[in-house]
């Protein structure tokens, strides 16, 4: 049960028996009434608004709808008090054995509890990393990379069919590059000296390999021809191996994507043609002339005729060229196309996860998708900022290996993939990150990932230990969920399920917001109660977890931890972190 959830029910329950009894009008709009926990613990458990948002449809002062209000919540089984403050807010100290009860919800669902059918099913596409094709991934495709994949995963907890894509960017000039990069390595493996590798090729190592693959498969096949006769099967070839490369890297991290998507594949198959075809028999498509760039115009700008699309019609700031001046199609013709077949697979909700330096993009992107689904369709694109990686405190160098920069594989190599995954969502994804490796390899409270598993560890090595002190007692969620949690009556014992209570609401509140930072956070703060709490049954024997003289607490408190790693291994699971069992 999301426990503010069932309090909203029972505050728009009053109000409509308010409204029978006269006191308040009848068929009021409860949209923006909220039920939350409120900024100070002191004022209570939760907390409503409600006065506040129906006092301009009641016709009546906040603190007249909020008496009779707060009157018949005190009345309920669950509410032990019902206070009025401010202006009209109403404050609600529940019940202990309400919250106990929550802690049996725990019990019974295990991992699965915050799961939820918020979504109610409804698909949603997600397209994340979508790198060049033209090596391996690296440090700065990596934050982009676990947030979309954890953002996938807590969309997927509230209740969306999700789609976890991958857009294959293999059709520009950067490709051909790649092809010119394989064949110089090509040639190389053929024992050909090339040289220096020439300036505006790619000179990682990496591509070493896909030469040698090519030259013990087809020989001196390709040497001595033109260009125009190897360039093509050297494109396939090598866009293959690179993507078998950012498979393997992304693996590494935990990440599987159900579909990738290749952008020459649009060109080949008439995608492009037939998206514009649909904007232009809406009207969408014309043939003009833009207005010069703002600030200082370019010496090679001209005015001349282009094929525009209409995207100041949906909120750009000026329509969109569609064609280059050698007729060739824009980049944004592409994107364009792209998105018209997720529209054409049945995507309403499209997610994008894009790096910084593409927010000027957004906006023309929204106006396409709005009208290819005739404003039935939303894209809501994701900013990732890079990752300043740290040693000590000190920048680090880059790799030379692998052509001037740190690889993925390098990262999670060295510190581990749930490092790499958690310390990724410690900052929010449009915010600037230093990754430190040196607090990431910290057994200490610095070390976020280390601290949250530590104590999944330390739940683990008490239920072990139980069963040498008291073998006869039964740690199973069942039975734990069976025991006298009336026992649990520390203030510190209760601040601890009050907190796991809040779990589905963290989870809908991350999900809605699309910050799975949210989910970091919140771990770490759990992490943090049931800490103290170990330090103050080591400080006051009393509140130790086994009590051997006293099987009945012992259960009621290994309910109380075993409610706290579901949750905390129900966390782990949205960003892809494994909950230890030891350390």
């Amino acid at each position: 049960m999301n426990p503010y959830a069932y309090i909203r029910e029972q505050v728009v329950a009053m109000i409509d028996v308010l409204a029978d009894d006269g006191i308040l009008p009848a068929g009021m709009d409860f949209a923006n009434l909220a039920v939350e926990a409120p900024r100070d613990p002191s004022h209570g458990d939760v907390a409503t608004n409600a006065a506040l948002v129906l006092t301009k449809q009641a016709k009546m002062k906040p603190r007249d709808i909020a008496a009779p209000l707060a009157g018949r919540l005190a009345g309920l089984e669950v509410v032990e008090a019902a206070e009025i403050a401010g202006p009209g807010f109403i404050n609600l100290r529940l019940a202990d054995d309400f919250w106990r009860e929550r802690l049996k919800d725990v019990l019974g669902t295990g991992t699965a509890y915050g799961d939820s059918q918020l979504a109610a099913g409804e698909k949603i596409n997600v397209e994340y990393v979508s790198a060049n094709p033209t090596g391996p991934l690296h440090i700065g495709h990596v934050r982009g990379a676990v947030y979309g994949d954890a953002l996938a995963t807590l969309l997927a907890k509230v209740g969306y069919d999700v789609c976890k894509e991958y857009y294959i960017n293999d059709a520009g000039a950067q490709v051909d590059v790649l092809a010119r990069s394989v064949h110089l390595r090509y040639r190389e493996a053929l024992r050909e000296d090339v040289g220096e590798i020439p300036e505006g090729m790619y000179p990682g190592d990496y591509l070493i390999p896909v030469g040698q693959d090519i030259a013990k498969r087809d020989g001196d096949k390709w040497l001595g021809l033109a260009e125009a006769e190897w360039l093509g099967e050297f494109r396939r070839l090598s866009v293959d191996a690179m993507m078998d490369l950012v498979r393997a890297d992304l693996a590494s991290l935990g990440i599987e994507q159900e579909v990738f998507f290749s952008e020459q594949s649009l060109h080949l198959e008439g995608g492009i043609d037939s998206a514009l075809a649909a904007l232009r028999d809406k009207g969408l498509i014309y043939t003009g002339v833009l207005e010069p760039p703002k600030g200082k115009t370019p010496d090679d700008w001209e005015p001349r005729p282009q094929t525009l699309f209409k995207a100041s019609q949906f909120g750009d700031d000026v329509d969109r060229p569609l064609q280059k001046s050698d007729g060739a199609w824009t980049y944004f013709a592409a994107d364009i196309a792209y998105h018209h077949d997720k529209v054409e697979r049945g995507y309403k909700q499209m997610v994008d996860v894009w790096g910084a330096d593409h927010g000027g993009y957004i906006k023309r992107m929204n106006a396409a998708v709005r009208a290819l689904s005739n404003d039935q369709g939303h894209l809501d694109v994701r900013l990732c900022q890079m990752v300043r990686l740290l040693r000590g405190g000190e920048v680090v160098r880059m790799s030379k290996r692998a052509g001037n920069f740190v690889t993925l594989r390098e990262l999670v190599d060295e510190v581990g993939r749930d490092v790499v995954r958690f310390m990724m969502l410690t900052r929010k994804n449009d915010a600037p990150l230093d990754f430190d490796f040196q607090v990431a390899m910290e057994q200490s409270k610095d070390n976020p990932v280390f601290y949250v598993q530590y104590a999944h560890a330390r739940i683990h090595s008490v239920l072990r230990r139980v069963g040498d002190e008291l073998p006869d007692l039964a740690v199973d969620p069942e039975s734990l969920a069976k025991s006298d949690l009336g026992r649990l009556t520390d203030s510190a014992e209760m601040d601890l399920i009050k907190h796991m209570a809040t779990w589905p609401r963290a989870v809908e509140i991350a999900a809605q917001a699309r910050e799975p930072h949210r989910i970091a956070f919140y771990l770490n703060e759990l992490a943090s109660d049931f800490h103290a709490l170990w330090n103050k049954g080591n400080a006051e024997p009393g509140l130790r977890f086994i009590m051997p003289e006293d099987a009945g607490t012992t259960q009621a408190r290994l309910a109380l931890i075993q409610g706290v790693a579901f949750v905390l291994a129900s966390g782990l699971a949205i960003i892809g972190v494994e909950p230890v069992d030891s350390m």
